[in-house]
């Protein structure tokens, strides 16, 4: 693509110079010879102090809201309103917009996003879509393999998400679920996907140290239903009233009884999973899906709905649900021929801890272990005495342990966490600092018929400790544990 058709698909002037543009980036690192190099002012670098060190590499163009004073670009430059768009708008460009060969499903809420996407994605396969997937455990092509980003990719930016979409394409996809965070509505990371449906699961307090505010979370979670021509909100959360007739089109779902499009009734657990009766605008039908946890309910109902939206049957979504082998790292079950149940999940925040815990309760015979750590960093400091809470109220034992401390003294988090502990008047509780040595006390402690809850990691491959990143692999750790034993 020239550059002078980049302006025009950027709604802005062309500069006198016309290279060709071949790709975009806002990492100088990531430059290569005919990147167009995206200068983004953020809250600790200007992407303009790096104008030579992209143009040395081959940058051919820069894309930025404007040169500072006493700064010169040695390459053309593009004034744009807005950097983080333009580098989405620019990404979609270059790719030729991709995402309008697929049906694309957006998932977003605070909880639930990963195993509602994976759901959807079973659910359209059932019904003869090839799909693909973009989660934060990963991407599938059609093929169902789950790959992995390159490292230096920890979170996909535009550029990979379009690449990955193009990608999606030459396999052969018909349609595509990506999980929307927060962070990726709000630096404009999915910007340029045309969506066809998108999934609302609920908002509870999280990442407020980016966001500011639970007001600010909200609205950049919204932007998915914004621009989405067709909605799934869930009337069990209250922020959905502030959903309601915001996409052209919506439906709704709700797992605890009120009226919704999609509903479910007559819920029992069994050691198959989950059974339940399902009201839909398709009619009436039983469904089982093999999954622990009553809230898997919502996110089913939720899957459901957009899939039928494109298309899925009955019949589709009966199979499917019956047929779906899980989701790495949420509620994933860890064999154990002692008679102990192991479930590793990724619950890190109170609410959904409360929820992990609660299901686990009703369905243990014997006594309930979780192994629980909170992040480092600036990151929710406020939720390490409600986890210390949470988890000392509804387990007998907890054990208090590291999950990716960063900067932060370990010491500092696990005191924060028994703080909350104690404030309760719960001393049911042991620290043990070292991540493995947690899970293999955790483990050393259960009897048969106890459960152990592996909580805060999931399917995450590092563990970030203060000055190492070491790679992770937390249902191999439980299976290593119960090994030992």
């Amino acid at each position: 693509m020239r550059l002078a058709e980049l302006a025009a698909a950027l709604h802005v002037p062309a500069p006198t110079a016309d290279p060709e543009v071949r790709s975009v980036t806002h990492q100088a690192d990531w430059v290569q010879p005919g990147s167009a190099f995206v200068a983004i002012r953020g809250a600790r670098f200007d992407g303009h102090q790096f104008l030579a060190q992209a143009a040395a590499a081959g940058a051919v163009a820069v894309i930025g809201e404007g040169l500072p004073s006493g700064v010169t670009s040695p390459l053309p430059y593009l004034v744009v309103p807005n950097a983080r768009a333009a580098l989405a708008d620019a990404a979609a460009a270059l790719a030729g917009h991709p995402s309008g060969q697929l049906r694309v499903v957006g998932v977003t809420g605070t909880d639930g996003k990963t195993t509602t996407s994976w759901l959807t994605r079973h659910l359209l396969r059932a019904a003869g879509l090839k799909t693909g997937l973009l989660s934060t455990a990963g991407y599938e092509l059609p093929d169902g393999v789950l790959r992995h980003f390159p490292a230096h990719f920890t979170t996909p930016e535009a550029p990979q998400v379009q690449a990955t979409l193009t990608e999606l394409v030459g396999a052969g996809a018909d349609a595509a679920v990506l999980e929307a965070s927060s962070h990726a509505l709000a630096l404009e990371r999915v910007r340029g996907v045309q969506w066809s449906a998108a999934i609302w699961t609920h908002l509870s307090s999280e990442h407020l140290d980016f966001h500011g505010t639970l007001d600010n979370y909200f609205a950049d979670k919204r932007k998915l239903i914004e621009r989405t021509p067709f909605a799934v909100l869930n009337v069990d959360d209250p922020w959905t009233a502030q959903l309601r007739g915001v996409a052209p089109a919506e439906t709704t779902y709700s797992a605890e009884g009120q009226h919704a499009d999609w509903r479910a009734g007559g819920l029992e657990e069994r050691s198959t999973g989950l059974h339940f009766h399902v009201v839909s605008p398709l009619g009436e039908f039983d469904a089982q899906l093999p999954m622990i946890g009553r809230f898997n309910v919502a996110n089913a109902l939720a899957a459901m709905a957009a899939a039928a939206h494109l298309g899925a049957t009955a019949e589709d979504l009966q199979a499917g649900l019956a047929s779906f082998a899980g989701v790495p790292g949420r509620m994933e079950l860890v064999p154990d021929s002692r008679g102990r149940r192991v479930i590793v999940d990724f619950a890190h925040t109170p609410p959904s801890l409360d929820k992990a815990l609660s299901t686990l309760r009703a369905t243990t015979p014997g006594r309930l272990l979780v192994v629980i750590g909170s992040a480092g960093g600036p990151r929710d400091p406020g939720k390490r005495a409600p986890l210390g809470e949470v988890a000392t109220r509804l387990a007998d034992h907890a054990i208090f342990t590291e999950e990716d401390c960063r900067d932060t003294p370990l010491d500092d988090i696990l005191t924060e966490m028994e703080r909350g502990a104690r404030e309760a008047g719960r001393h049911n509780f042991e620290r043990v600092p070292d991540r493995r040595d947690a899970i293999r006390r955790a483990v050393a402690l259960a009897q048969p018929g106890d459960t152990v809850l592996l909580a805060g990691k999931g399917p995450e491959d590092t563990l970030e400790r203060a000055h190492e990143t070491l790679p992770w692999d937390e249902t191999g750790e439980a299976r290593a544990a119960l090994a030992q034993e």
